[in-house]
């Protein structure tokens, strides 16, 4: 090691441009790698969501979900775990993967597997959505687009064809289709005596529609000179085309669709609604993905978003809402503002016991030079800029000082020893490059089994690890390269006379001293002390430690401390089988309790989401446990300077659930902190009753919740899958219905479909 010394003496001018190599390389990699809360945890998760429009749980449960689980065990490999739920219409299997294992491979077999069952499935089913993701997939800004004059399927309409494909183009954007609004569909209301009068049926309407309503390309024709293409009127394109479309011959006369039936644009059934500040609105979510920076993407989208919103209707208006960039800069910045405070007070601290400016600057020059390599040591790793690797980096910066303090400390002492500055130099770095090489080495051990950590604990704290080696390592080589060329060129030879202390800076470090050395004497006389009376220092030392392990129960224990974000998400459940009308009701009363629980100056706006998104894009994101109409969530974002979110949240767990006891409440992570770590699971304790009976399974869960709600200190405790949903059984007479030339498949269907007009 002292041949580093020897090699930087000899070749100075080398290793201060290397110097300003890290520098370069150090601000470039801070400019480039990406700011977020926390390290990717990069448990790969392949979400797919199969759509069998007004499918019955159950029978998505058993008919489609079940066979592809089925399927997916005997050709996908390396799988971990797979979680499926099933709800009306659509079911979502997660399937974990182990860690470690190529992405790009799992999801063409998971592919190759949906697109092969297809033929196994019910008739018409569609393929499936297939999703990558993982636990740093989070919603990170929501965008509420209103507007007066604007109708909720304009707003939905624009969000979704409009908005969106020019925001969904940002790097580590992932953006879901609107929440609430109404979906765009062309309906037709037939006319039941109509098609009686002229002994039509409603089939013969559906095949009207399939036989009109084609495309069919037709090339092209040369005529003369010229090339032309050809395009056919095959299919209507307005609605009053379609209403004037012929059906059939009825003696002698034409039967137009206009007669039997009314083709209108309208909208599907409403299954989600949304409000913002009580106004019916279309909420759209962007989510980062992966080891993309929050507050990269939430800029881009600021950025972006004039843009998107040219040229469309004046009266829209886009208001970001739960924008979580605020939380990570403000822990960011956090972060870094107390490491810079650390490292101003350690220079402060080396210039007042070491007296020397010059020292001062060797020091405080090489600890930001340790920590950029260290930085771009994790950039060239993939690390992201983060609470943990920063943390651990503030970690280091007291571990810092030590290599180049004991350099320069011991090179001063050789050069009152009167020693030449070159030869001080190598008789100091000769003295001390053991120890300090095993210092390093015994650093670095400590933090070993943090590499071996397993599951999310290893995601979060390896990162923190490297960042502390990372900084040590090249502290370590800096002390042994950069810092002995600062000391050639810095440092003089000690000098015996008294000219040197007549400055004020000595003026004012002899007088340190004099002090310091009074207090090391009171000291040396306190320890004199204590040494003097081992047989009362010694019981007494482990008395106060017991009873100091006393308080340890007091202190409680989490996984990572509570973040108040600003941010209350409340969830909100009406009686099973409640419809989505009735349920916003409740939601309004809810949020007027709100507004008078906490106060209108404390509220900057309050967003509710209510029932169940049709796209199955929106089901595999969501992750409040929303499984029906019945059901919701409001969230409440707090004004600046709000009181504690946590004393919000006590009083309306309490006054909620005596004004709305038919509603049951929860609430949920509001903030990236939580939700990452909790994985998409809507709270931080999740048990599972798995048994072949679903309904003794419910009977088990109700019993274990009662005995679970009596645990102190435990709160919002449900059951969040509900299996008392109110149905109508209808029994079909088979036999009758082919007697009467009846199909089963169509005509049951348009019955009912006349019965609920």
């Amino acid at each position: 090691m002292i041949a580093l010394v020897r090699l930087a003496l000899a070749k100075p001018l080398t290793f201060i441009v290397m110097a300003l190599v890290i520098l370069g390389l150090g601000v470039g990699a801070i400019a480039r790698t990406p700011v977020d809360l926390f390290p990717r945890i990069g448990v790969p998760v392949i979400a797919v969501a199969w759509s069998y429009n007004g499918l019955a749980p159950v029978d998505m449960a058993g008919r489609i979900i079940t066979p592809f689980e089925r399927v997916l065990t005997t050709t996908v490999n390396d799988i971990d775990r797979i979680e499926s739920q099933s709800l009306t219409g659509v079911g979502v299997v997660k399937i974990y993967f182990q860690p470690g294992v190529d992405v790009r491979t799992a999801t063409a077999q998971v592919t190759s597997v949906s697109q092969t069952i297809l033929r196994q499935l019910p008739p018409g089913i569609t393929p499936p959505f297939i999703v990558n993701y993982d636990a740093s997939t989070v919603p990170i800004l929501q965008l509420a687009l209103s507007g007066e004059g604007l109708t909720e399927q304009q707003l939905f309409d624009l969000g979704l064809n409009q908005v969106r494909p020019q925001l969904v183009t940002i790097p580590g954007a992932a953006m879901p289709f609107p929440s609430g609004g109404r979906q765009r569909q062309i309906q037709i209301d037939i006319d039941p005596a109509a098609l009686e009068a002229r002994n039509l049926s409603a089939q013969d309407i559906a095949a009207t529609l399939a036989a009109q309503t084609q495309i069919n390309p037709v090339g092209f024709a040369k005529i003369g000179a010229y090339q032309y293409s050809l395009r056919l009127n095959n299919a209507p394109s307005s609605v009053e085309q379609l209403n004037e479309l012929p059906i059939k011959v009825v003696d002698g006369a034409t039967v137009l669709m206009r007669d039997v039936a009314q083709v209108r644009d309208g909208s599907a059934p409403q299954t989600n609604v949304v409000h913002v500040d009580g106004q019916r609105s279309a909420l759209m979510t962007v989510l980062k993905n992966g080891s993309a920076s929050t507050l990269a993407v939430v800029e881009s989208v600021k950025d972006r978003l004039p843009e998107a919103i040219s040229g469309l209707p004046d009266a829209l208006s886009v208001d970001l809402i739960g924008d979580q960039s605020a939380l990570v800069e403000a822990a960011v910045h956090t972060v870094v503002f107390e490491g810079f405070l650390a490292a101003s007070l350690t220079a402060l601290m080396i210039l007042i016991f070491l007296g020397s400016w010059r020292s001062t600057v060797i020091i405080v020059v090489s600890i930001p030079l340790s920590i950029l390599g260290s930085i771009i040591l994790l950039a060239a790793t993939g690390q992201t800029l983060n609470l943990m690797t920063l943390s651990g980096l503030a970690l280091a910066i007291g571990i810092l000082v030590d290599d180049a303090t004991v350099t320069i400390e011991n090179i001063n002492w050789h050069l009152e020893q009167g020693k030449p500055v070159t030869t001080a130099i190598l008789d100091g770095g000769a003295q001390i490059v053991g120890p300090a090489f095993v210092a390093l080495l015994c650093i670095c051990v400590v933090f070993v089994p943090m590499f071996f950590l397993p599951g999310v604990s290893g995601f979060l704290f390896v990162p923190l690890a490297l960042a502390v080696v990372f900084a040590m390592v090249t502290s370590f080589l800096l002390s042994r390269t950069l810092v002995p060329t600062l000391a050639q060129y810095l440092l003089r030879p000690h000098r015996s006379d008294a000219s040197q202390g007549r400055s004020l800076p000595a003026r004012l470090q002899h007088g340190f001293e004099a002090r310091f050395e009074r207090m090391r004497q009171s000291y040396g006389r306190g320890l004199a002390w204590v040494l003097s009376r081992p047989r009362l220092v010694v019981p007494a030392f482990l008395v106060i430690s017991l009873l100091s392990l006393g308080l340890t129960p007091l202190l409680g224990r989490d996984f990572f401390p509570a973040v108040d974000s600003g941010q209350i998400a409340l969830h909100v459940r009406a009686p099973a089988g409640t419809r989505i009308e009735e349920t916003a009701r409740l939601f309004a009363d809810v949020q007027a309790s709100v507004r008078e629980v906490i106060g209108e100056a404390e509220i900057a706006s309050v967003v509710d989401n209510i029932g169940l998104s049709s796209a199955p894009l929106n089901v595999i994101y969501a992750n409040s446990g929303t499984v029906g109409p019945n059901e919701g969530d409001i969230l409440i974002a707090l004004a600046h300077g709000h009181g504690p979110t946590a004393e919000h949240v006590a009083r309306l767990r309490n006054v909620l659930s005596d004004r709305f006891p038919e509603a049951t409440f929860a609430f949920l992570p509001a903030d990236m902190t939580t939700q990452i770590l909790n994985f998409g699971v809507p709270a931080p304790i999740d048990v599972q009753i798995r048994g072949r009976r679903i309904l003794e399974n419910a009977a088990y869960a109700q019993t274990l919740l009662r005995e679970i709600r009596g645990i102190p200190g435990l709160v919002d405790a449900r059951v969040q899958q509900s299996t008392r949903y109110p149905q109508l059984e209808i029994e079909v007479d088979r036999a009758q219905l082919a007697q009467q030339g009846l199909r089963q498949e169509f005509h049951i269907p348009l019955a009912l479909a006349q019965g609920r007009r």
